[in-house]
């Protein structure tokens, strides 16, 4: 008697940081013939990276519906990784849901924000829209509310050592990041794994800390004393605009700054520790990691 075959498990935004995790994760435990990677496009290098190791690619461009007809046949399971492109996000998930459900894909696992619901980040919004659309789309679907990635800290890091200082306007707000691999690993558990429709799952790393210890720990990695200066909301946001991020995504992240000084990044439910089978990763690994990266040329001369 033979033993029916593993579902065919579909990844969105697969040449993307989480994407390309959660096909790494996949890979420890499903056969490459088993993963399709959407990709925007099959000729690009991420995309070559992938074909490489064996999983099949498929074209999904979020903001093409014309081209989705063909794209979800045969899929078991689909990983809806949330678009990067805030504003448009609630169309561009409408149209992979609907293509999704006209395909008759039997699971959608959605990554949402940490309690988006009642969220007060303004980047809730199309979050929520999104959940709303899973709910009325008939599908059977499972959220994957991710908490705030340790790398979305650790890409400042080397800023606040050029400069000494680290800068947020989070005050006293504890954040309970995880590393983005995490994340990767929860997905993957839940699309291998059984009797997830239906879970809103609340993910966050196991410990939490303020925006003060995290530039007392990059301080400690680099061996040098890294303060935090907390700001108002606005003078953060034009902080950022002023080292070339755009208007509007600075003032996301100053909105989202706010929020965690008010607990909205904050969670102590350990359901991603559940998931995952382990500890979450210590933020201080993260910034170790990421110090070790930037160390890593002046130390080679």
């Amino acid at each position: 008697m033979t033993s029916p075959a593993q579902p065919r498990i579909f990844v969105t935004g697969a040449t993307g940081q989480l994407g390309r995790l959660v096909i790494g994760a996949l890979l420890r435990s499903v056969p490459a013939t088993r993963i399709v990677a959407g990709v925007r496009r099959t000729d690009s290098d991420a995309a070559r990276d992938l074909a490489a190791l064996g999983v099949e690619l498929r074209i999904a461009d979020y903001s093409r519906p014309e081209t989705l007809a063909p794209t979800f046949a045969g899929v078991d399971r689909l990983l809806l990784i949330s678009s990067s492109e805030i504003g448009q996000r609630t169309a561009q998930h409408r149209n992979i849901i609907e293509a999704a459900t006209r395909a008759g894909v039997g699971l959608i696992a959605y990554t949402s924000l940490l309690r988006a619901d009642v969220s007060p980040l303004a980047l809730a919004q199309e979050h929520r829209e999104t959940e709303a659309i899973l709910r009325a789309s008939g599908t059977p679907f499972v959220l994957l509310r991710n908490g705030w990635y340790t790398e979305n800290y650790a890409a400042s890091i080397a800023p606040a050592l050029a400069h000494g200082v680290f800068i947020g306007c989070a005050g006293e707000g504890r954040i309970a990041s995880a590393a983005r691999a995490d994340y990767a690993e929860a997905a993957a558990a839940v699309l291998t794994g059984e009797d997830h429709a239906g879970r809103v799952y609340e993910l966050a790393g196991d410990d939490a800390y303020t925006l003060g210890q995290f530039a007392a720990a990059i301080g400690e990695a680099a061996g040098r004393k890294i303060d935090y200066q907390n700001l108002h909301e606005a003078d953060f946001a034009a902080a950022l605009v002023g080292a070339g991020l755009p208007d509007g995504f600075a003032a996301l992240l100053a909105d989202s700054d706010a929020g965690a000084a008010k607990g909205a990044l904050f969670d102590n439910g350990l359901q991603l520790r559940a998931l995952i089978g382990r500890p979450t990763t210590p933020y201080e690994v993260t910034i170790a990691q990421t110090w070790a990266t930037l160390a890593a040329p002046s130390s080679a001369e």
